[in-house]
């Protein structure tokens, strides 16, 4: 199947953004990283602004230790702040209004979902192609997709015992509006999720972190009050089922570096740069 303009324009900034960070002490111009994925500037410069409203330059910014650093030394701040500070209203906590966590039953769970039918359908995202999956009580499988039949598979091994039905939901697209952040009218999204009770803990304590903010291990550990489980707490988001709904991707090391993710490192780096240019208030429409 031939990828959708929306996919090739993610996968262009994709390849722009590694081309940056390997060439980074070289200090590449707008002209070269143009050409290294074969726009002109003026082209690519468009495509970056249409894609997340700033330039590369900006954006590149919103990738460096540093700037994560400092908005890990902001988490003290009260949420009130918060909310002026992303100056994007409501949709600074946008997880924990817009999701709601049921776990399945121990049953379904213990059963590998048997008895449990799961509809599914690939979609687009701004982050490249996703494969979303719900059962009758909700969303209980989000991914990033760079291979149809293999993200299938990997969909059927989560759920071994259950029935798979090839069928877009209302839901699967109400759920997807969430990367639409001038949206208003957005419902709450319910998701169904085999987990163990700690699990569960942890991703509801990561529905807690703001749009445009980010948490350390360490930080979601003390929030499901087990201070010594960073290790413990790293594995059990590293098995979250559902990407960006559940923002595991705002879980970063306390030295500022990224850390590993799930659907690709390079992936998660893209989507914090992308949530920091949309919730900065002095980000604007620069030149490189």
């Amino acid at each position: 199947m031939e990828k959708t303009q929306q996919e090739l324009n993610y996968d262009r900034i994709a390849k722009a953004i590694q081309f940056i960070q390997d060439h980074f002490q070289e200090k590449p111009s707008l002209e070269e990283i143009a050409e290294h994925v074969h726009l002109s500037p003026f082209h690519f410069q468009r495509l970056f602004s249409d894609w997340v409203g700033t330039s590369p330059k900006k954006f590149l910014q919103y990738t460096q230790v540093n700037y994560a650093k400092k908005l890990l030394k902001e988490e003290k701040r009260t949420l009130f702040d918060t909310h002026i500070l992303t100056g994007v209203g409501s949709t600074s906590r946008l997880h924990d209004m817009f999701v709601q966590i049921e776990g399945m039953t121990p049953a379904e769970f213990k059963q590998g979902a048997e008895g449990l039918s799961i509809a599914y359908s690939f979609q687009g995202s701004p982050f490249g192609k996703c494969l979303i999956a719900s059962t009758e009580k909700g969303i209980c499988y989000l991914a990033f997709v760079d291979n149809d039949s293999a993200g299938l598979e990997e969909l059927k091994h989560s759920f071994e015992n259950a029935t798979f039905i090839a069928e877009e939901q209302a839901i699967h697209r109400e759920a997807l509006s969430i990367f639409n952040l001038e949206d208003s009218s957005l419902k709450r999204i319910k998701l169904h999720l085999k987990g163990t009770s700690f699990q569960l803990k942890v991703w509801q304590a990561l529905l807690s972190i703001p749009l445009g903010k980010l948490n350390s291990y360490k930080e979601i550990a003390e929030k499901v009050g087990q201070p010594t489980a960073s290790r413990a707490v790293g594995t059990a988001i590293g098995s979250n089922p559902i990407a960006y709904l559940i923002p595991c991707h705002r879980v970063i090391q306390t030295s500022g570096q990224t850390g590993g993710y799930r659907w690709n490192p390079l992936r998660k780096t893209l989507m914090l740069g992308w949530e920091f240019a949309k919730t900065d208030k002095e980000n604007q429409h620069e030149t490189i």
